[in-house]
């Protein structure tokens, strides 16, 4: 079933995925900020299961995009509970690679971290853990903190951009990259030199806190913060292709 379905979030909102089924590991695919999974990286990564034969879910935050809700009601501890219930209705494999965009790398590493043993690698698309530190300057922060809602300038078609204060200070509890983040399955993080967005130093650092050893960063010359040009998709593709590889020879040689 590829169709958009529905499905209630812990506290009523209508959930908008769309879920094929296949061999595991599953893949679970997080949008980014005001993003939803008619994205171009979230179709092809679905498409590309399909014809794998592969589970794979795709969902839209509550709040975003066919999903029920308002944005404005929106943060990481709430979405992280839309997909975390998304996951345990919907995904028949017992092993799931979470595959976050944006600040969908940083809630993909909080997802992780509730699924445990459920959790075969990730991979992060210009990941942004920590976004609420380093993304604002003080003046906005301050803003932020008194409950105001900010507005900026956006090339990707939300022009202005709001950020809630209810979602920041959310955010600010979540933060990751200031410890160990105990994750020990197989990461790769994809990143664009060009991002003018978020600084390609992110994923370096983000690389060092994980706890896995098995850590891959590979910075993309010319790419920017979407990477959607056909070479950045290719790209993402081959970079899962080859992780599954290696999740699977590891659940192999564990049988």
């Amino acid at each position: 079933m590829t169709t958009i379905r529905s499905h209630p979030s812990s506290t009523g909102i209508p959930l908008a995925f769309r879920h094929t089924q296949g061999k595991g590991p599953a893949i679970v695919f997080l949008p980014g900020y005001m993003s939803d999974m008619e994205g171009g990286k979230a179709s092809a990564v679905f498409d590309w299961c399909v014809a794998q034969g592969r589970e794979c879910l795709l969902l839209d935050y509550s709040g975003c995009g066919q999903s029920g809700g308002d944005f404005a009601d929106g943060t990481l501890s709430i979405w992280r509970d839309d997909v975390l219930a998304l996951i345990s209705a919907q995904v028949i494999s017992d092993k799931t690679v979470v595959i976050g965009s944006s600040m969908g790398g940083w809630l993909m590493l909080h997802v992780g971290l509730a699924l445990g043993n459920r959790l075969a690698g990730l991979v992060g698309i210009a990941a942004a853990p920590d976004f609420s530190d380093w993304g604002f300057d003080e003046t906005q922060k301050a803003k932020l903190r008194a409950g105001e809602t900010i507005f900026e300038d956006s090339d990707y078609g939300y022009d202005p951009m709001p950020t809630h204060a209810k979602f920041w200070n959310d955010a600010e509890k979540h933060k990751l990259l200031d410890g160990t983040i105990d994750l020990a399955c197989p990461v790769r993080l994809l990143h664009g030199q060009e991002d003018s967005d978020v600084p390609p130093e992110v994923s370096l650092g983000l690389g060092e806190a994980l706890a896995s050893e098995n850590v891959l960063v590979t910075l993309v010359k010319g790419g920017d913060h979407r990477l959607s040009r056909d070479t950045d998709i290719a790209a993402l593709l081959d970079t899962l292709s080859a992780l599954l590889e290696t999740t699977e020879l590891v659940s192999s040689e564990t049988k």
